[in-house]
């Protein structure tokens, strides 16, 4: 039971960070919580599937196609909507809700819904961790999210680009006055935070199938993570998403799958409670920012 525990806690703790680093990243840099992220998510899906089952795409471009168009979405709701919002917190949730929202209702508008649209693996077999027997799809998942936060540690420390992130999430206006165009970066920021819940929904779909219903899940679950480990901190995301992820998996394995989402809520619950601002979210290191 234990080495169950632990191998399956780690990939759900994976999971939960691929799917939150892109809310944290967006928001760490242009202070948009972007609520159409799970939204993004299942379109992300969808738009894999189209491509490699009606387009006849290899899976890889599929999956390519798929991200940069879901990473181009992202950018124009900065550049048609938020823009006009910027700085009104409340507003900026309603509208990236609002748009979340219009993109379920148009996916299942055109019948993508049900439990017949599935992504295949990217790679097939299984190795024993543990004595556990893991197919390679969930190894690969644990890869991918290690990759993805040793990528944003070297991107925001060896890019022009990642600098200037790193500059608008520690002081917006000093950022500004050294000629940084925020509204340029927070289009970015969008582009960015889009394109890692892409790659999240490439990787971890083939694991179920694609549901439009999967849209909430994936934003809850992601809010959580951010708020227990601090909006603002990467490394926060990692350490959250290992204790909510181990906590989900011991509470489905003893209580049943049904109280997985009570986890997440409960994390948003008492960490508000307890302490808003999240584990590392009054760290005023700016790596800990993007």
């Amino acid at each position: 039971m234990l080495p169950s525990l632990l191998v399956y806690g780690l990939i759900n703790s994976a999971i939960l960070a691929i799917t939150a680093l892109g809310f944290s990243l967006t928001y760490g840099i242009s202070r948009v919580a972007n609520f159409a992220h799970g939204a993004l998510y299942v379109l992300a899906g969808f738009s894999a599937w189209f491509f490699l089952n009606r387009l006849q795409l290899n899976y890889y471009l599929a999956a390519a196609l798929a991200i940069l168009l879901t990473s181009l979405i992202g950018a124009a709701i900065y550049r048609l909507a938020l823009i006009r919002v910027r700085g009104m917190p409340l507003l900026e949730i309603i509208v990236t809700f609002a748009l979340g929202t219009a993109v379920l209702e148009t996916l299942r508008y055109f019948g993508f819904f049900g439990s017949h649209y599935s992504l295949p693996p990217m790679i097939r077999g299984s190795v024993d961790l543990l004595g556990v027997p893991v197919d390679l799809q969930r190894v690969a998942l644990v890869v991918v999210g290690a990759s993805l936060v040793l990528f944003l540690w070297l991107f925001t420390r060896h890019t022009r680009i990642g600098l200037a992130f790193r500059a608008m999430a520690q002081d917006e206006q000093a950022a500004m006055m050294l000629g940084i165009d925020s509204d340029f970066m927070a289009t970015l920021s969008l582009a960015l935070g889009s394109a890692l819940v892409a790659l999240a929904a490439v990787v971890v779909l083939p694991l179920s199938f694609i549901a439009t219903e999967s849209g909430s899940n994936i934003l809850v679950s992601s809010i959580a993570v951010c708020i227990l480990g601090g909006l603002e901190s990467t490394a926060g995301v990692v350490v959250a998403s290992l204790l909510i992820g181990y906590a989900q998996i011991v509470t489905v394995t003893y209580l049943g799958p049904h109280y997985q989402m009570i986890v997440a809520l409960l994390a948003i619950l008492l960490t508000l409670i307890v302490k808003p601002s999240g584990l590392f979210g009054q760290q005023k290191e700016l790596e800990e920012r993007v």
